[in-house]
């Protein structure tokens, strides 16, 4: 299968008529993480050589100032980026949010985000409830929103719940949903309302952290196509209609994830994977968040 770099990616319409890219790389493990360390090659390797324009990142992985100024060695034109941020609930609250978001467009050397979410719909804040204080943050992204600062906001982590909760106490309904999406969790009712109410449904840990790579069934089906676990589980997730960032440090994985536009998944392999749902979560698990 020859290699076809993601700056040739199909892209998925925001509901304000914003194009996503559908393959992202995310931060995680992949250099712009207070897990992974930083990794300044990996980053310069993902744009300059396998064409990335879309990297997610958040102010909880601390190295934003670092990826900026990768992001400015390579060359690669700010329009032609998807650069999307996270709001960490250290920061909620309508001024803390504000400053919060102009400060990381300022470590970065960015005059905007095309994409600013809510990190965690639980707030860290003791004064007032979870929802007083998501709707509180909520307004703050709504302005930066209409100054442009921000091209799209979102959020991360929500559940159905969170999200109607917002919708009624705010006037501009997120433009996507973040949360973890991979074969062994599959939120299906939480993807059909977001769908429903025009939210773009984005995917983290599209390998389960590497648990799904194992998988007797993903086995199968990566060797039936001649591909990877990893580029089977990506293939996967875009074919549902699922905007995923995979993550990785490694130049040859972050390639082979950017490999998933070349082959096509047939409806029995995709059938086959939507079955391996057991509602394990490999990261933060929202459920139990008021």
């Amino acid at each position: 299968m020859s290699f076809e770099p993601v700056l040739s990616c199909p892209t998925v319409p925001l509901s304000n008529g914003l194009q996503i890219p559908i393959v992202g790389l995310g931060a995680l493990y992949f250099g712009t993480s207070h897990y992974g360390g930083y990794s300044h090659d990996s980053i310069m390797y993902a744009l300059t050589e396998c064409g990335v324009r879309h990297i997610d990142t958040a102010k909880r992985y601390s190295c934003e100032e670092k990826l900026g100024k990768a992001i400015r060695e390579s060359g690669v034109v700010r329009s032609d980026l998807w650069l999307t941020n996270k709001l960490w609930p250290g920061d909620y609250t309508y001024k803390a949010a504000k400053k919060a978001c102009l400060d990381s467009c300022s470590l970065m050397g960015v005059e905007y985000f095309d994409l600013y979410l809510m990190h965690w719909p639980e707030s860290s804040q003791p004064h007032c409830s979870n929802r007083e204080m998501r709707a509180d943050t909520w307004r703050a992204l709504e302005e930066l929103y209409k100054e442009g600062v921000c091209r799209a906001i979102g959020v991360s982590n929500f559940l159905i719940h969170h999200l109607e909760q917002l919708k009624e106490d705010s006037s501009v309904i997120p433009h996507v949903n973040q949360v973890e999406y991979h074969p062994f969790q599959q939120p299906n009712h939480l993807m059909e309302y977001c769908r429903q109410e025009g939210i773009v449904f984005e995917g983290y840990s599209p390998l389960a952290k590497g648990q799904v790579l194992s998988n007797p069934t993903v086995l199968q089906i990566a060797e039936k196509h001649r591909c990877t676990p990893a580029q089977i589980c990506i293939r996967w997730s875009i074919q549902n209609g699922v905007v995923t960032i995979p993550k990785s440090i490694k130049k040859k994985r972050i390639q082979e994830n950017c490999q998933v536009f070349g082959f096509q998944l047939e409806g029995a392999d995709m059938a086959a994977l939507g079955r391996l749902h057991d509602g394990r979560h490999v990261t933060w698990d929202p459920t139990n968040v008021g």
